[in-house]
């Protein structure tokens, strides 16, 4: 296939460039290093310094003879867009390029009306260039659990079916979002069904739970191929944020009572489901969706499983209960299904004790690059830092 990846600089993008193009498919990456100036913007930094894209591309082709086309713009920049799909006219569009983080997003005015304008107008754009130059491609596009919020039913893929005064119809599941940053997936979710409904357009949205994990089968052949791990309070995910807390002897730190529960999936099975996503796509005019993680924890059962990689690490790891700078539910229903990846062949990388050992030995291994300034939220949602002119 000829695969356009959007956003292919980032923790996602550039191990699913490799996935494709490792598997013998015609990669096409895009992206505008947006990521790389809220770090510096935020003053943090991945685990690990990462290599500029176009090193690791260079290195990917020295070492396997494959080559990946780079091209540098923002999607927000709609002639960018039409451009750059009318060039690479791709069968299969992987969509990431967006602010991915939901603290960055209640931030403050600024960065809240920034994650919106940008997210929803790159998505608009690639869907009105894919009508204009390639009606027959297929978008996969990332959305995220959060989108569903935390309702007090099943939580169903994509759509339910409902009764109401006597009669049946099955529509978009209703949505709950709890960030600015989420928000703007339920807004995508909307335009993207809008357009493969009025347009014929063909796409599959992938709500994908909280990713963890720190090397992929191509990041572990070479040095300049690892990813952007963020462990940060900003761009970090929890259990990622607990694996490094550990390695360097602070306490995890658990927002609130750690009742919070959600999906959770190991970086590699990411790869897996967009790969099965995109060799099987939805029909014209279809537009699909897939629950996108492999097993449910609370943040407490989390802490419980890391403290126990601690034991057997020699290290002795402890718990902090901190007030909780989210508005959210801690304790709470959650019975999400997750059945269609699953029927497509999704073989998944469950959360085994030697997973998480083995990314303590990795943090391990970093120890000396951690900023343990980063690790407490600085960012709440009541408040948040809002500085006016």
């Amino acid at each position: 296939m000829r695969v356009l990846i959007l956003g292919g600089d980032g923790y996602l993008g550039w191990p699913t460039a490799m996935h494709f193009s490792a598997a013998g498919d015609d990669v096409w990456v895009a992206d505008n290093f947006a990521k790389r100036k809220w770090e510096l913007e935020e003053g943090i930094a991945p685990l690990v310094a990462v290599p500029t894209l176009h090193r690791r591309i260079r290195r990917w082709k020295a070492l396997t003879d494959k080559t990946m086309h780079i091209r540098v713009g923002d999607l927000t920049n709609h002639r960018f867009v039409y451009n750059l799909f009318e060039e690479a006219q791709p069968d299969v569009i992987v969509h990431y390029a967006e602010q991915p983080s939901a603290p960055y997003s209640m931030q403050n005015r600024a960065t809240a009306v920034f994650t919106q304008v940008n997210n929803l107008t790159g998505t608009l754009n690639v869907l009105f260039a894919m009508r204009r130059h390639c009606p027959d491609a297929h978008l996969v596009k990332l959305g995220t659990m959060g989108e569903y919020g935390t309702p007090n039913i099943d939580i169903e893929e994509g759509y339910i079916t409902i009764n109401h005064n006597g009669r049946t119809d099955t529509v978009l599941y209703p949505k709950q979002p709890g960030s600015y940053y989420h928000l703007s997936k339920v807004h995508d979710s909307h335009n993207i069904n809008f357009a493969c409904r009025i347009w014929g357009l063909r796409a599959t949205d992938l709500n994908q739970g909280v990713v963890y994990g720190i090397d992929t089968d191509q990041t572990a052949l070479d040095p300049d191929f690892r990813t952007s791990f963020h462990y940060d309070h900003v761009f970090g995910t929890v259990l990622n944020r607990f694996v490094v807390q550990a390695a360097v002897g602070e306490p995890l730190t658990l927002y609130g009572k750690g009742g919070q529960t959600r999906g959770f999936l190991n970086i590699r099975d990411t790869l897996q489901c967009v790969d099965l996503a995109a060799r099987n796509p939805s029909n014209a005019g279809e537009y699909r969706v897939f629950n996108q993680f492999t097993e449910q924890f609370s943040v407490m059962e989390l802490a419980d499983r890391m403290v126990a990689a601690g034991k057997r690490a020699g290290l002795k790891v402890k718990i902090r209960h901190i007030d909780n700078p989210r508005v959210e539910l801690e304790e709470h229903y959650y019975n999400a299904k997750h059945s269609k990846l699953n029927e497509l062949g999704l073989n998944p990388s469950l959360l085994t004790g030697a997973v998480i050992d083995s990314m303590l030995a990795t943090a391990q291994t970093y120890r000396s690059n951690v900023d343990k300034e980063m690790f407490l939220p600085q960012i709440r949602w009541v408040g948040g830092q809002e500085r006016l002119p």
